[in-house]
């Protein structure tokens, strides 16, 4: 597989694996609807940087205990789970306040940052993916350690162009989302679908 074979192939795989609804979507779209687009935004930096952690320990080979061993996936899996437990059972119980001000504290959006790491680097299933998933586009005879780096600041790219589209639409129909009987729902049925993935997460082996 030639260079620009491989690049291409992987921004097609990478841009499938990113429109895929999932945890990140449901993350930035709750947020971005019930409590404004900058916090949203903090949270997919936050996701983009678990990626990049992820890279790291995939490039040095620390992410690859993972595949080999069971203790250490159980560990990060059972603390993942319960970290979406908490994340669920807060926009449950938390009463909803919608913020229709953007201009807001840096340090409220700070929070959604480091949401936004610890939802990505305690999912295991993201060390194991990239474990498998980026050596296939590694050309033969290229630095596996700055090609691991490429993919995963491409995947970030998308992910960013993907989370910035997201936000977006959400603006044209904030004036309903943020009213406090929708955000309520909203919460509602985010809260569910994460106690869903955290279930998820748990049965995963």
């Amino acid at each position: 597989m030639t260079v620009t074979d491989s690049l291409l192939a992987y921004s097609l795989a990478a841009s499938l694996l990113t429109i895929t609804p999932g945890l990140d979507t449901a993350l930035i779209l709750r947020t971005a609807t019930v409590e404004g687009s900058r916090k949203a935004f903090m949270a997919a930096l936050g996701i983009n940087t678990g990626c990049f952690i992820w890279g790291a320990m995939v490039a040095f080979g620390l992410a690859a205990l993972l595949a080999v061993s069971e203790l250490a996936y159980m560990l990060l899996k059972w603390a993942g789970a319960v970290y979406l437990c908490w994340l669920a059972f807060h926009m449950l119980r938390t009463p909803v306040t919608p913020q229709l001000n953007e201009g807001e504290g840096t340090a409220r959006h700070g929070n959604w940052f480091i949401r936004g790491v610890l939802g990505n680097v305690l999912n295991p299933k993201v060390g194991v993916f990239y474990v498998s998933f980026l050596p296939q586009f590694i050309p033969m005879g290229h630095n596996p350690v700055e090609w691991t780096f490429l993919l995963v600041s491409i995947h970030v790219v998308l992910g960013t162009l993907w989370s910035l589209t997201l936000i977006n639409a959400s603006r044209r129909v904030a004036h309903i989302l943020k009213k406090p009987a929708v955000a309520r729902w909203l919460n509602r049925i985010t809260g569910g679908l994460f106690l869903l993935f955290a279930a998820r997460l748990a049965a995963s082996s």
